[in-house]
């Protein structure tokens, strides 16, 4: 089983668990991380809506977590044509992944799209070094 085909399991699976009680909009994700290990998450919804966590964002959490702060690769997946990362977990993603980051956007059936992160957010924050 390939990296992508690994990752796209992984946020199927998160996915699942999602609390997506008020938009019944279930997100996942999952990442590859510089140390190899793939990190997931889920979107987790709040009654003071939208104060909620994007799948994305909890992939994140966990990989820093687990003392890593390097993205390989990424794929995110909801029953949807297309459902790209929002903007502020574009910026978060690309706090931690280079331009040339893979992330790929699935729906339930595999991934139907793969963006670099300079294509999905080309002018993002950035500190200078």
């Amino acid at each position: 089983m390939s990296a992508v085909d690994k990752l796209f399991e992984a946020a199927k699976a998160a996915r699942e668990n999602a609390y997506a009680r008020y938009s019944n909009f279930k997100v996942g994700a999952a990442i590859l991380a510089a140390d190899g290990k793939i990190y997931p998450g889920c979107n987790v919804e709040n009654a003071a809506y939208p104060q909620g966590v994007c799948a994305e964002a909890g992939a994140i959490s966990a990989m820093v977590l687990a003392g890593q702060q390097q993205i390989e690769e990424v794929v995110v997946i909801a029953d949807a044509a297309l459902c790209t990362p929002c903007g502020g977990c574009r910026q978060k993603l690309k706090e931690f992944a280079a331009g040339s980051v893979k992330v790929h956007i699935a729906n339930l059936d595999g991934i139907r799209r793969t963006f670099t992160m300079d294509e999905l957010l080309p002018a993002g924050f950035q500190l200078l070094d």
